[in-house]
C-alpha cells in the first residue's frame, strides 16, 4: 500500500552533550513503546543555564508514526 495515515506526539528530549544528543535520547525512549516511527520534526529547542554555561539542552519533537 502505498497511502499511508500517520498520528504525531510531541515528546521533548534533553541532553547534558547536545542538541543532537537530545533528539537521539527522544527517539530511543519513543522507539521503546512506538512501532513503525517514520519522521520527526524539531519545533523547539531551547536549554537550562547553570552557573553562565548550558547546563543541558531540551528539543521538542513531534514524531510521526505509521498507523
Amino acid at each position: 500500500m502505498s497511502d499511508h495515515v500517520y498520528k504525531k506526539v510531541e515528546v521533548v528530549g534533553s541532553s547534558k552533550t547536545s542538541i543532537e544528543d537530545a533528539i537521539e535520547n527522544a527517539l530511543a525512549e519513543c522507539n521503546k513503546t512506538l512501532t513503525n516511527l517514520d519522521w520527526f520534526e524539531v519545533i523547539e529547542t531551547r536549554g537550562h543555564i547553570v552557573d553562565g554555561k548550558v547546563g543541558h539542552y531540551q528539543v521538542t519533537l513531534k514524531v510521526g508514526y505509521r498507523l
